[in-house]
């Protein structure tokens, strides 16, 4: 079974833009500069031939991996489970949590995403990362221990929001 891939339909718009780009203008791009280095001669000591078959083969993995991820995409905010589990205080997908961490006394707020939207310096967490998985079903009120890397963090929960 395919891996699916949570994310929001601002991703996928974003998703299905770019795939636009690689396949219409960039593959042009890079096709045009594999026909200007091939013209350069002897393929087998010209390293800008080199270079754009490289380019080439990164583009068409980028292709690939996109239409991979638009195939298996599951639309997390236009559901109703992110909006549910928030109105019933519950941590789910899409929701955004404000935290207190118990040890520093600091709060912040997070944005429970899927794992193709995470960017922890934003502070857009993945439900697959420790600290997302034991956010997740959790209420206000609760504390919750996270495993995280530099040792074990604790928070109260103090909102959630969709």
């Amino acid at each position: 079974m395919a891996k699916e891939f949570k994310i929001t339909s601002i991703r996928l718009k974003e998703l299905e833009e770019e795939l636009h780009y690689l396949k219409t203008t960039r593959e042009k791009e890079v096709a045009e500069h594999l026909k200007e280095a091939r013209s350069f001669g002897d393929l087998s000591e010209n390293s800008e031939y080199d270079e754009a078959k490289n380019e080439q083969a990164q583009l068409y993995g980028r292709i690939a991996e996109v239409e991979n991820i638009l195939a298996h995409a599951v639309i997390i905010d236009d559901g109703l489970d992110g909006v549910e589990e928030a109105a019933a205080g519950r941590v789910g997908l899409g929701c955004t949590v404000k935290v207190r961490d118990l040890e520093l006394d600091e709060e912040d707020i997070y944005a429970i995403v899927g794992s193709q939207e995470a960017d922890p310096k934003n502070y857009r967490i993945s439900d697959d990362s420790p600290f997302g998985r034991a956010m997740l079903g959790k209420t206000v009120g609760d504390m919750v221990t996270v495993e995280a890397p530099v040792g074990t963090i604790q928070f109260e929960i103090l909102s959630v929001e969709k």
